[in-house]
């Protein structure tokens, strides 16, 4: 394939054929409403597991709001220079070559995309069987509780994902209006859940879980390879390994900013909005996920929250603030944010199919738009894969590979600048990454470091997460020889 040297004029217009209908407003609600979804209300019972301090629980969250904080902000110059559909595919096939940007779209279709669709699909199903039980995860509807199984929470994601693209298949304004009114509707709860947290607070206890803030432990249901059963401290390479599996938890919790920059075209004045809803809305959410948590250790001990069951934290602390009424507000709060999640996730993610079947590299009637200008055929493509992760029941361990597949695509991305730079020295560039060279060198510099360590202390996940990604080489050439024969 040759080379794309688009500038970001005539990109614009070769998206011609999308309506360009979402404003800044609309933008960020995309960024925003598709980072939140169950991740903040459960994970950091399992980070609290690894690093066993309310000191290194905010430490890990403030590491992963500035690496994503520093991403966005360094994706606002690809975005600008390339604001058409595609996204992240876009920024690699050009700094690299259609192989890269290839490998990108295949693992984003076999796990990144769908893998997230499905367990916030299902996290939806678990929390309205709380509402009511008979549609929950506990009520099996085939096989067995230690075996391969499908409960009703399952079905009910199955539900979820077909309505939501059923919707987004009739045009972009039903899912812009969705993904607003949900995003808005969470955005206000969970302020308010912090707020209402923050007046709770017992400083008997804030003081208990800051008394030794900064000693880095981790629990030994966490370490299979010791018998002890209380908790162990860590140093050295231990101790960064620990920090890298806790951050699992809140990279996962914090993912899917970079959706927005799937569906440039559709954004008006993309070369602005994309890279200023990707700040707003990180920063956003990087504020309210901090607060949360500094919420969640001013209310319960860390030992109840890091044994919450089920590891719902964010249940056991609504428990404490509104009394027995509070998981009824939670299962509602939590239904809102991943509806709203999902919807965000669906929209967004079925550009990158379109994009890819333009390039030859997808099926072909992927790169097609129905009558209300959406790729309702990589909708429904992308809601057939997301359906069968939901009853595979493996969503759980596909999501332990994302962070470290995503983290992956992310560092190579941001090298791509560098390349670019030096590619195209003379290519518009209408904004350019903020704090540059040094900002994006840190994340590259961080994002490594965090994959290195999961390869070294977290078992087998990441390698199967970069198995995923080595399956799509053959599949590469598969449709590279396709292509070729089809012209």
């Amino acid at each position: 394939m040759q080379e794309q040297t688009l500038t970001p004029q005539e990109a614009i217009a070769e998206d011609k054929s999308f309506k360009r209908s979402l404003g800044l407003l609309d933008a960020t609600m995309i960024v925003a409403g598709s980072m939140i979804g169950s991740g903040i209300f459960i994970v950091s019972a399992d980070m609290l597991k690894d690093l066993g301090s309310a000191g290194w629980l905010i430490a890990a969250w403030l590491i992963t709001g500035f690496m994503t904080l520093t991403a966005a902000l360094s994706y606002g110059e690809l975005s600008a220079m390339f604001p058409k559909a595609g996204g992240q595919y876009v920024y690699l096939r050009e700094a690299y070559n259609p192989f890269v940007g290839f490998l990108y779209g295949w693992s984003f279709f076999a796990v990144i995309q769908t893998g997230t669709i499905a367990a916030v699909a299902v996290a939806f199903g678990k929390f309205l069987g709380y509402l009511v039980p008979s549609l929950g995860d506990s009520n099996i509807l085939l096989g067995s509780a230690d075996g391969f199984k499908i409960t009703a929470a399952q079905l009910i994601g199955i539900a979820l994902v077909i309505l939501l693209t059923y919707i987004n298949t009739k045009g972009i304004k039903g899912g812009k209006l969705i993904q607003t009114t949900f995003t808005s509707a969470k955005l206000l709860a969970l302020f308010g859940l912090i707020i209402f947290g923050l007046l709770a607070a017992k400083s008997n206890i804030w003081d208990a879980n800051w008394q030794d803030a900064w000693t880095l432990r981790q629990h030994a249901s966490r370490t299979p390879v010791t018998t002890d059963t209380g908790w162990l401290d860590l140093s050295g390479g231990l101790a960064l390994g620990a920090i890298a599996a806790a951050m699992v938890g809140s990279i996962f919790s914090s993912d899917a900013w970079n959706n927005v920059t799937f569906i440039a075209g559709e954004v008006k004045n993309p070369q602005r909005n994309i890279g200023l809803s990707l700040f707003l809305g990180t920063l956003i959410v990087t504020i309210i996920y901090v607060a949360a948590n500094i919420m969640y250790v001013s209310v319960l001990p860390l030992e109840q929250l890091a044994f919450a069951t089920d590891n719902r934290v964010a249940l056991s602390v609504s428990n404490e603030i509104f009394g027995a009424i509070g998981t009824t507000i939670l299962a509602v709060l939590i239904m809102v944010s991943t509806f709203g999640c999902n919807n965000g996730l669906i929209l967004a993610g079925a550009r990158v199919y379109y994009t890819m079947a333009k390039d030859g590299l997808f099926f072909k009637q992927t790169g097609t738009l129905n009558k209300a200008a959406v790729p309702e055929y990589a909708l429904w493509i992308q809601c057939a894969m997301a359906c069968a992760l939901c009853l595979s029941g493996q969503y759980g361990n596909l999501l332990d590979m994302v962070s470290f597949v995503v983290v992956l695509f992310y560092v190579l991305t941001i090298i791509g600048i560098f390349i670019l730079r030096k590619k195209r020295p003379d290519a518009e560039r209408p904004y350019k990454a903020f704090g540059y060279p040094i900002l994006p060198a840190i994340y590259i510099l961080m994002g490594t470091a965090f994959c290195i360590l999961l390869i070294m202390y977290q078992g087998k996940y990441p390698y199967y997460g970069l198995g995923i990604v080595l399956l799509g080489i053959p599949i590469y050439f598969v449709a590279l020889s396709r292509k070729k024969t089809a012209v």
